[in-house]
């Protein structure tokens, strides 16, 4: 079969596309033939070698996949050859950029048909970051005031609709260039910088979510009322500030698990969460989607290699 894999860390020079060995499925993973793979910022730490987590050598870079269940290994009992699914390989992120890969079977979903292998395979980290942030740790509740850090990224596109979703006022900060996006996306106000944007919500913020860290969740944490939640998916905000402030405000990592995943896609089939598919580009020209992650110019949304469906075709070397 044919991936992206890298045999030393560095620059988009080490990823290269290669003829592997078909990897097996082991105790509690499926085997997924990939129709889709998604692209995101933690490939370039591994590719790097910036990630936190152990990463041998040489490996197959990729989380995000949706394809099809080829193999179920054993004590997999909730997925089936031919089942359509959606979601991370492991706890490691990497093997998904390939024509198949091993997916731990508590860290996938079961994709609904009303979802496209697109939509689907461009939400399992990002729209899960989300869920986590403004659902398990803030606890956002319906009348809240919400402000979303970054509202047109990846995960803050997720988090405004999410808040909108459960009845919050939402407002967020983007450039100006896409304030009709995230209101598009449910924002009840936006503002390129946060004084602008907590200036239009009465009665200060219950609630921060932060994608963008640095100066703009230093003054968002100021403009949080005692009591309210600030999360942020960067970095730990400053505690002292917190407990001056009577405000709680904590730093997490994402984790993707099958019932996360299935909250996520039955609100995707009522269309009460969209996906933002970005470009769509071929798993031999992964080098270009890791310029685009470096800053080549790209429409907004995720980034998606798409493997060729022949497993034998011929290779080609990036």
């Amino acid at each position: 079969m044919k991936a992206i894999q890298i045999a030393s860390f560095g620059g988009i020079e080490v990823l290269t596309y290669e003829e592997v060995e078909r990897p097996k499925p082991g105790l509690g993973q499926v085997l997924v033939r990939v129709e889709a793979s998604g692209v995101g910022p933690w490939d370039v730490w591994i590719r790097e070698g910036r990630s936190v987590l152990p990463q041998p050598l040489p490996l197959i870079l990729g989380s995000d996949l949706a394809g099809v269940v080829e193999a179920v290994g054993p004590g997999v009992e909730a997925f089936a050859v031919g089942d359509a699914v959606f979601g991370v390989t492991n706890g490691r992120f990497i093997g998904a950029y390939a024509q198949l890969a091993v997916a731990e079977a508590a860290m996938i979903a079961h994709r609904p048909w009303q979802i496209s292998v697109l939509e689907a395979a461009s939400v399992p980290v990002i729209a899960t970051t989300a869920w986590q942030m403004l659902v398990d740790h803030a606890e956002a509740k319906a009348s809240q005031n919400v402000l979303v850090l970054g509202g047109a990224g990846n995960v803050g596109a997720f988090a405004v609709q999410m808040a909108r979703h459960l009845g919050a006022r939402v407002v967020a900060t983007a450039r100006s260039t896409q304030f009709g996006d995230v209101r598009t996306l449910g924002a009840d106000a936006v503002a390129d910088r946060v004084e602008l944007a907590v200036s239009q919500v009465a009665g200060g913020l219950d609630v921060v979510i932060d994608t963008l860290g640095g100066s703009a969740l230093a003054e968002a944490m100021e403009a949080v009322r005692p009591g309210g939640v600030v999360i942020s998916a960067v970095e730990e905000p400053d505690q002292t500030v917190a407990a001056r402030r009577g405000i709680r405000g904590s730093f997490m990592l994402v984790a993707v698990t099958s019932e996360r995943l299935g909250k996520i896609a039955a609100l995707m089939s009522r269309r009460r969460l969209v996906a933002r598919v970005g470009e769509i580009i071929p798993l031999s020209d992964a080098r270009l989607a890791h310029e685009m992650l470096g800053g080549l110019q790209h429409k907004p949304g995720k980034i998606l290699l798409v493997p060729p469906s022949d497993t034998d075709g011929p290779e080609h070397v990036l």
